[in-house]
């Protein structure tokens, strides 16, 4: 039961950011818009995180099971994509790249701002 209580909470975020996306038509993905509105429930106290922990802990060990869809969407479309491999494997290593590189820069800034 606490499971369930705990994803109705997840998903209340996601209804609610749909809901968000459709009344001010904006265009942003509605679960950025529900994860959002949870991160910043979180970060004030309104939701705690222990009211979520299991739950997420639970998603979080499954996850890769959530790519298989698309992996398998990418195969049958492959026919499609065949033509633009090369292009979609040069913006994937410049962006993994960039990431890598911003975040190891986040790093060091964070870990200077807890050695003062």
């Amino acid at each position: 039961m606490k499971y369930l209580r705990q994803l109705a909470i997840i998903f209340s975020f996601c209804i609610l950011g749909e809901f968000i996306k459709h009344i001010f038509h904006l265009n942003i993905p509605s679960n950025v818009i529900g994860m959002l509105l949870l991160l910043g429930a979180l970060c004030s106290g309104i939701v705690k995180l222990s009211m979520l922990e299991e739950m997420s802990n639970l998603l979080l060990e499954h996850l890769p099971f959530l790519f298989i869809p698309a992996g398998v969407g990418l195969i049958t479309c492959f026919s499609l994509i065949k033509n633009s491999l090369v292009k979609f494997s040069v913006i994937i290593i410049i962006s993994t790249l960039i990431v890598l590189a911003i975040t190891g820069l986040t790093i060091e800034l964070l870990m200077r701002r807890k050695a003062k």
